[in-house]
């Protein structure tokens, strides 16, 4: 019986859970995350509309350890020692043969008064916050951007921040209020969304345009004030500002001697493995993998990095060769709380096809299809 430890209890996390069950490795499996819980992210767009409330977003995973034979360990991952073999966390040390590491990317906080900032992927708690501070407005200006990791452009995550944009313009005027609201959208960007290729670009903007939605792009960001936003193009005010910036590794990774990328993430190869480290995986948010510079950090390619790494260490534990790859796909629905534009890309095609209200539909029902097997 090999013992597999796996750090996180999100999207990479919990595949590797159902994959490494699938394969038929017998294995004794220690998940370790602060709480036996997944909170679903891409929906927390709908927080500030009322469209999802918290409760709806937050799963309790025991019965799915259950079910699956998943020991929990509720503590924090704060280490790793004997060449991957131990991981230390906050509860005490947790021996291994097999490691998957999933536990996330850190958000950068180094902009000057970037505590007056909310960062709406943070979690629940952010988007709530998000929801109160709109509701308790009678009007202003809301300012929404992202930034990316300098040392790395790819660890960032802006898509989640078009679809609070456009959520908020469309929430703003089903409450018969966006005449009193001035949104404005900024990053260092010049072509903002650009992961999502050329046409997606376009369609953006233009959206913007359309909606009334002013543009602050190209100019490095270099602070916040509680009511202004200063970029080296300039500044300008803001009531409420939701910013999502560039991310980085997790703090722990420091206590390794884990491989690390220029931005601060765990070195993978294309198996998704951590090279010099034996049976030591990583997938998702936590590090930084080959491939194009429009690889995209979101849900679903940690679930694809994911199901490649469990593979590989159920084929290292039996003996075999880890051959397993992963592909490199964007799949998003852009949403506006009612409708959405659909983008996909890959290493043959990227098509966008218009916002409309069947892929809002498809979203809220993929939701469902997801969390289905983890309730």
């Amino acid at each position: 019986m090999h013992r597999i430890t796996i750090v996180g209890s999100g999207f990479g996390a919990l595949t590797a859970v159902n994959t490494l069950r699938e394969s038929g490795l017998s294995a004794d499996l220690t998940v370790v995350s602060p709480k036996a819980e997944f909170v679903y992210l891409p929906a927390l767009i709908w927080v500030p509309s009322g469209l999802r409330t918290g409760d709806d977003l937050r799963i309790n995973l025991k019965q799915f350890f259950k079910r699956t034979g998943v020991t929990h360990l509720a503590a924090e991952a704060t280490g790793l020692t004997d060449g991957g073999r131990t991981l230390q966390t906050s509860a005490g040390p947790v021996a291994n043969e097999g490691l998957i590491i999933a536990s996330g990317g850190r958000f950068i906080k180094k902009l000057p008064g970037i505590e007056h900032a909310i960062t709406p992927c943070e979690g629940i708690a952010s988007a709530e916050r998000i929801r109160d501070r709109v509701r308790a407005m009678e009007g202003g200006t809301i300012a929404m951007g992202f930034a990316g990791n300098p040392n790395e452009p790819s660890s960032m995550r802006g898509g989640p921040v078009f679809e609070f944009l456009f959520g908020m313009d469309q929430q703003l005027r089903k409450e018969g209020r966006r005449e009193r609201f001035k949104l404005v959208f900024f990053t260092p960007a010049p072509n903002p969304g650009n992961r999502l290729g050329p046409k997606a670009v376009g369609s953006l903007l233009k959206e913007m345009a359309r909606l009334g939605i002013e543009t602050h792009l190209g100019h490095k960001l270099k602070g916040f004030t509680d009511r202004t936003v200063t970029t080296e193009g300039g500044t300008f005010d803001a009531d409420l500002i939701i910013f999502m910036p560039g991310m980085t590794g997790n703090t722990w990774f420091d206590n390794t001697d884990l491989p690390r990328s220029p931005g601060g993430l765990l070195q993978a190869d294309a198996q998704c493995r951590v090279p010099g480290f034996e049976r030591v995986y990583v997938a998702g948010d936590a590090g930084s993998f080959p491939g194009p510079d429009w690889m995209p950090k979101q849900a679903h390619m940690a679930d694809l990095q994911a199901r490649a790494a469990a593979r590989n260490l159920a084929a290292e534990c039996m003996g075999r060769e880890p051959r397993e790859t992963y592909k490199v796909e964007l799949l998003c629905i852009v949403d506006t709380n009612d409708r959405g534009m659909l983008v996909a890309r890959n290493e043959k095609y990227n098509f966008v096809l218009p916002s409309m209200r069947l892929f809002h539909w498809m979203k809220r029902f993929f939701e469902w299809w997801y969390l289905r097997q983890y309730r």
